[in-house]
Formats: structure tokens, C-alpha cells, sequence
């Protein structure tokens, strides 16, 4: 686990772009970024990201019955919908939720499992100072997005673990809910469902979504925490982990390959979404 920490790693900070940064991006980021670090021509890179009111979705939800509906529905609520390119299903991204990728080259070491670990003890690390209560990954029932690495405290889910693996490079990617109600934002999936199913028969399973099986780190901890003060955290472990940080922008030919992966990403998206 230290090991993997204990060298250069870039940080690349996108949690104040505010709402005019797209998730869309986001994904072309990430992509850009396992393509140089699988190539060795960056180093590992730990980024942070926001989006404002944004529902992710799977490419599973995109093939719904009536998954229009399901879109308009969203967008009644201000919410805009994508399809990410990556698995899993629908997830709720405010302003409230920090996200976090861990990228770093692909080694023989490093399984799919081993991956899932890291940020979970990463995550376990980060909050010991917090609570005394155990942080689990196990799948929670009545989620939206479950899977076996759903990060829970007392059996309500406040964060969720994905990864994407192109180019010899690997993201680990994580969604934690900081603060406002992990169960609103439950009922919002819920009803997305609701609206793009319609008691149609579906292809795939869809959750069965309970509202109160999920909540935000501040409402289990009773604190009020912001995306800031959990990202000043992640900064300090990985600092205890050894890890040296440092920023820098993109080159000309990094941006350029950036730029292709988001015409890559948009394109999909739209052919999902036809």
C-alpha cells in the first residue's frame, strides 16, 4: 500500500471550475491521464473534481424503456444527464459530493481487487481521525449504484468505488457525498427510474432504491463538513503516506490529446443518448 504512495505524484485540483465544468470532462481527463501514465510520460496523479447538479449515468440506464423520460424528468429538476464511460449506474453529482481519482500505471501487482483496496484504505486512512465507527465495503442493498465497494458507516452508503483501465494506465475513481442528504438525492434516482421504466421489462436488473439506506459523511459523523475540508484531508494523507506533491498544467500536447478524448467522450454520450 505505501509503496504505491511513496513517489511523485501530480495533483490536479478541478473542484472550483464551477458549474460551467461539464462531467464529460471529467471522463476526457481521466482518460488522457491513464494514456500518458500507462506510457510513462507523467507521473502519478491524484485529481479532485466537483460538478454542479449532474446525474451520471450508466451505459445500462441508457437503454431504458423510456429513458427519455427519464431524461426530461431529470432536466425538470435542473439536473443534466450523461453517460459516463465507464460501469456501473446512475449516480447524483453536486456540488455536495467530492470526487476523487487515483490514476497511476497498470503493474501486474496492482489486480482489479488490489485497486479497489487501495482506495478504500486510502478512504479508511483518511477518516480515522473522525469517527470510531468501522467504515465498510460491502454492498448495500437499496443504493443506487450498489456494488461490492460501496463505503458504508452503520449500513448507510455515503461513497461509492469505480475504476476504468485503458492504455496501461488505471483510474480509481471515487464519489463521496460531503454534505447535504444522501437520502434526497436517493429519491431523485428512485423517481428517475420510475419515470424511464414505467413497469416496462428491462434488459438488466434496476435497483430497488431505499431512500435511507444512504446519507453524507456529515450526516453520519454530525458534522458539517465541506468539500474543502475533506479534500484538505486526502492532502494530508497522502502526504503521511510519503507521497510528494506537485502541480503543473497541461502541455500543448497533453491539451491535444485531452481535446481528442472529449470529442471521443461527447460523441459516445450522444450515441447513447439518441
Amino acid at each position: 500500500m505505501n509503496d504505491v504512495f511513496k513517489q511523485a505524484w501530480k495533483f490536479l485540483d478541478h473542484t472550483s471550475f464551477g458549474p460551467s465544468f461539464h462531467a464529460l470532462q471529467s471522463f476526457a481527463y481521466d482518460d488522457t491521464l491513464c494514456t500518458l501514465i500507462g506510457q510513462e510520460q507523467a507521473s502519478p496523479t491524484l485529481r479532485a473534481w466537483v460538478h454542479h447538479d449532474t446525474i451520471v449515468l450508466g451505459t445500462q440506464d441508457s437503454r431504458l424503456p423510456y429513458i427519455q423520460d427519464g431524461i426530461s424528468f431529470l432536466t425538470e429538476h435542473g439536473y443534466d444527464a450523461i453517460v459516463r464511460n465507464s460501469g456501473g449506474l446512475a449516480v447524483v453529482l453536486d456540488s455536495g459530493v467530492l470526487n476523487l481519482s487515483l490514476i497511476l500505471k497498470e503493474e501486474r501487482h496492482l489486480s482489479i481487487d488490489a485497486g479497489y483496496d487501495l482506495m478504500y484504505t486510502f478512504i479508511k486512512h483518511m477518516l480515522k481521525a473522525d469517527t470510531t465507527d468501522p467504515i465498510e465495503a460491502k454492498e448495500i442493498v437499496g443504493s443506487y449504484c450498489p456494488g461490492s465497494y460501496d463505503l458504508s458507516i452503520h449500513g448507510k452508503k455515503f461513497a461509492g468505488i469505480s475504476q476504468r483501465r485503458i492504455r496501461g494506465g488505471i483510474a480509481v475513481q471515487i464519489y463521496l457525498c460531503v454534505s447535504g442528504s444522501g437520502s434526497e438525492r436517493a429519491a431523485l434516482v428512485r423517481d428517475f427510474y420510475t419515470e424511464a421504466i414505467k413497469q416496462a421489462e428491462t434488459k438488466f436488473t434496476t435497483p430497488s432504491i431505499i431512500p435511507e439506506t444512504m446519507a453524507s459523511l456529515s450526516e453520519l459523523l454530525g458534522k458539517r463538513y465541506t468539500v474543502n475540508d475533506i479534500l484538505l484531508r486526502m492532502l494530508e494523507t497522502m502526504h503521511n503516506f510519503g507521497a510528494t506533491l506537485t502541480t503543473s498544467s497541461f502541455t500543448n500536447e497533453e491539451h491535444l490529446l485531452y481535446e481528442q478524448n472529449l470529442t471521443r467522450v461527447t460523441l459516445r454520450n450522444e450515441r447513447c443518448l439518441a
